[in-house]
């Protein structure tokens, strides 16, 4: 939906959009090989883990909060299992966002 009103077009988020914000860690690639979506667990993707109900295939907007870096993946595994965690980055999504380790970041479904 877009509204305008005096010169300012506003878009209404979708009903079901998601938006959070709390720490990214860095995905634990030795756990395994497949993830929940039947995919490879692969360090070079830009994908993440994130809880349901984020169905898998979910796109994500996420954006480090300390530098503003911002970077999209795709949900295709579960977790983090850390409840202070709201998402786990693989390699690539995380050094797209300039981290190693934790982060303070926003997640957005898109």
């Amino acid at each position: 939906m877009l509204v305008v009103a005096g010169g300012l077009s506003l878009v209404a988020a979708p009903a079901n959009a998601l938006s959070k914000t709390g720490i990214a860690s860095l995905y634990d690639t030795s756990s395994g090989t497949q993830t929940a979506s039947g995919q490879p667990l692969n360090d070079h993707a830009l994908t993440a883990a994130m809880r349901a109900p984020v169905p898998l295939g979910t796109r994500m907007r996420v954006t480090n909060l300390e530098n503003g870096r911002v970077v999209t993946v795709t949900i295709n595994d579960r977790g983090p299992f850390i409840a202070s965690r709201i998402i786990d980055l693989t390699p690539a999504g995380a050094r797209a966002l300039g981290f190693s380790g934790l982060a303070r970041v926003r997640v957005e479904s898109l």
